[in-house]
């Protein structure tokens, strides 16, 4: 409605005091033309909103004017009381600070409110935590959350992907959790990076003031170089035939790769899966787990080399 996308931009300019049409069409996920006839909308309705032109200009309220508009409707009230991810607050060692906020926003609600809330956390609760995932080593991650809060230079010795030590000195930006696997967002070099938590071995709070880019938003540089990373990953494409006792858990998801497609089961049972891993490797260990209840069709090389392993597995048990 209209009515409550008007209340939303004139809170986003309450809390930036600026903003530009584009990032709030971004964000009302409407177009700039829209936001443009709100604008003239709050105007016409005694809001002083003022347009600020050049570089750093955008939309703002006139100063010391305040809106104190804070009520809340039912989905945003279910939207705030759905669920917490314990585990992640846990982290960061905000879980009791989120309760009492909890405690606080729910005494303040009306009592017909309340209820829209309790019944909202009674019926959805989040577990950012995979069944089989362990445990990561997140002991430095507090050196790494006040570094970001007082906006200081971070130095720490870091564990790379080929299990060398190397130290790095960044401007911290950002923590963000993927799952229950945290990364830190950080500028080094001229570039912004993301470095897996548990992977740092120790790390120190410099008297440096860090250097923020103006522009940098968190949400916005993840969601970039998340797709970055996946259309970078390795593709490794096969094609197996998979038996009717299998198909049922490759539903569940496929521990070594990706099902690409499926067609139709013969009058076997028997179905050809078209699949996608990130290595010849990963391809063979997802056929070998499943036995003679997956026969690899192509690639050849690939079909030659799970025969070897099984070669290789039987002659190790036939040796005793």
């Amino acid at each position: 409605m209209r009515a409550d996308r008007l209340l939303s931009v004139l809170l986003l300019l309450q809390v930036h005091r600026r903003i530009t049409a584009r990032e709030l069409a971004g964000r009302l996920e409407v177009s700039e033309r829209t936001i443009h006839r709100d604008m003239e909308a709050l105007s016409m309705a005694g809001v002083p909103v003022v347009a600020e032109r050049g570089c750093g200009g955008g939309w703002a309220l006139m100063e010391q004017y305040q809106t104190k508009v804070t009520g809340l409707n039912a989905n945003e009230i279910q939207a705030l009381f759905f669920g917490r991810p314990d585990q992640l607050l846990s982290d960061l060692g905000l879980h009791q600070a989120s309760e009492a906020a909890f405690i606080k926003l729910y005494a303040s609600l009306p009592s017909a409110s309340r209820r829209g809330a309790e019944y909202a956390r009674q019926r959805l609760y989040i577990d950012s935590a995979g069944w089989r995932h362990s445990p990561e080593d997140i002991t430095c991650l507090p050196a790494l959350q006040e570094a970001i809060w007082q906006e200081r230079k971070l130095r720490f010795r870091y564990e790379r992907g080929d299990g060398c030590i190397a130290e790095r000195i960044v401007d911290p930006l950002g923590l963000i959790a993927k799952g229950s696997i945290w990364y830190l967002a950080a500028a080094a070099e001229n570039s912004i990076r993301t470095y897996r938590v548990s992977r740092v071995r120790a790390a120190e709070v410099l008297d440096t003031p860090a250097l923020r880019p103006a522009d940098f938003d968190l949400s916005e540089f993840w969601r970039h170089s998340s797709a970055e990373f996946k259309a970078h990953l390795p593709r490794y494409y096969a094609t197996v035939r998979a038996g009717r006792d299998i198909l049922h858990w490759l539903r569940y998801g496929v521990r070594f790769g990706q099902l690409e497609n499926a067609e139709e089961p013969d009058e076997r049972g028997w179905s050809t899966l078209h699949m996608r891993f990130d290595s010849e490797e990963s391809a063979c260990q997802f056929a070998l787990s499943y036995g003679a209840s997956v026969y690899v069709v192509d690639p050849p090389a690939l079909r030659d080399k799970v025969i070897a392993a099984a070669e290789s597995i039987l002659a190790r048990y036939s040796a005793g």
